[in-house]
């Protein structure tokens, strides 16, 4: 899922990437740094889960607002407006960026079950450098 707080100002947008992000002033505390007399040291948390953005405001003096109205904690849908003090953003949320390479593939293995014809199996055994063969074994299966 991609998370960002679009700011209203045109701004560039913030990507929430952490689970738990917090935002306020303090450089070293904060995960995001918003530079303004209005916004507290510690202002707001936001925690990402799949497809939602909920947060708490950390008892900060001007307060957060969401779509103008002040509230202490809450969810975020997409299009809200998200304000610290006075600092306005646009909740976006989306579908995320694929993590899985399209040439990733599921590596699939047929084990022998026992007692099974190892003529048909033939290509799970395999051999060391005495040329001894050894066997592919599943726990659930058992030995080969």
């Amino acid at each position: 899922m991609i998370a960002k707080l679009v700011p209203l100002d045109g701004s560039p947008p913030i990507s929430i990437v952490r689970d738990v992000t917090v935002i306020g002033r303090k450089v070293g505390l904060c995960d995001i740094v918003i530079d303004h007399s209005s916004i507290s040291k510690l202002h707001c948390l936001i925690a990402r889960t799949d497809g939602l953005l909920f947060f708490r405001d950390l008892g900060s003096t001007n307060g957060t607002k969401v779509n103008g109205q002040k509230v202490i904690r809450g969810a975020l849908l997409p299009n809200d407006e998200l304000s610290f003090a006075a600092i306005k953003f646009r909740v976006h949320l989306g579908p995320g960026e694929s993590e899985v390479n399209p040439d990733d593939r599921t590596e699939m293995f047929e084990i022998a079950p026992p007692g099974a014809n190892e003529e048909a199996f033939a290509s799970d055994l395999t051999y060391d450098s005495a040329g001894d063969v050894d066997a592919v074994v599943d726990s659930a299966v058992g030995e080969a």
